[in-house]
């Protein structure tokens, strides 16, 4: 999906997307430096928990898993799989959450359920929260599909959009006030509801994740998400990052 927006509706292009948040909950302290002492017990003849205090440091453990596991195209990456963080994503369009949770190797999530969380559609007709707040419409924009036809999404055809989104909220509202079950009720909102979830990953399976959903030709939104999980996993393991958007990033490389 190619995505062109022009600079009279530059700010329209952010509003939709500027709730994408990422969180870290917690991770792997000194990644680094774990995934060196996984590489170096592969060939050590001792016991390497008994040296940890000769280990080399953070920042030179780095430099030693991208000379040895990963320069040149060794592609090494097993050691890769010990240091996991756990991600906090909110605001997502229910369709980026399905594209992300195919990537189930060496990734593990938790998503919101709308069979419990049903409360923010009622909250729409109550004019308590507003209909962009819990649900995703894109930017006003052109836009081509696969086959490279084109077309523009405007305000107009938008508002239109937003009209239907919050019809479906009073339809939700009047069937939970028939009695119906929330899990019954759920499939009358519209797809793109916003979604969070809890995302855990290793350094390997989440580069697997940047390297199919960054690229060029992966959804708009998909590649949003990459983009606003970069910085963490920048911060975490700043050698292995610094390789990876050297060599990977948005070259739409088989996944390691």
């Amino acid at each position: 999906m190619r995505f062109t927006v022009s600079c009279s509706c530059e700010k329209t292009y952010q509003l939709p997307m500027q709730r994408f948040t990422v969180e870290v909950i917690s991770q792997t302290p000194n990644p680094q430096q774990t995934i060196y002492a996984a590489m170096h017990q592969d060939y050590a003849e001792g016991f390497v928990w008994n040296e940890r205090e000769d280990w080399p440091s953070e920042e030179k453990c780095g430099d030693l898993v991208i000379r040895n596991l990963l320069k040149g195209g060794r592609g090494h990456y097993g050691p890769l799989e010990h240091p996991q963080i756990v991600l906090n994503c909110g605001w997502l369009p229910h369709s980026t959450m399905q594209q992300i949770r195919t990537h189930r190797v060496g990734v593990s999530f938790d998503v919101q359920s709308f069979r419990y969380t049903g409360s923010r559609i009622l909250d729409v007709v109550a004019g308590k929260r507003s209909v962009e707040e819990v649900f995703y419409l894109r930017p006003v924009g052109d836009y081509s599909d696969r086959q490279g036809k084109k077309y523009t999404y405007t305000e107009e055809l938008r508002q239109q959009d937003v009209a239907w989104c919050l019809e479906a909220c009073d339809r939700y509202k009047t069937r939970i006030g028939q009695g119906f079950a929330e899990e019954h009720a759920r499939g009358l909102i519209p797809f793109d509801v916003r979604q969070h979830w809890v995302m855990s990953a290793n350094v390997r399976s989440l580069m697997h994740l940047l390297d199919l959903r960054w690229k060029a030709d992966a959804q708009l939104e998909a590649q949003k998400l990459c983009e606003v999980i970069w910085p963490h996993f920048e911060g975490w393991v700043p050698a292995i990052a610094a390789w990876y958007e050297t060599t990977r990033l948005k070259k739409a490389r088989l996944a390691p």
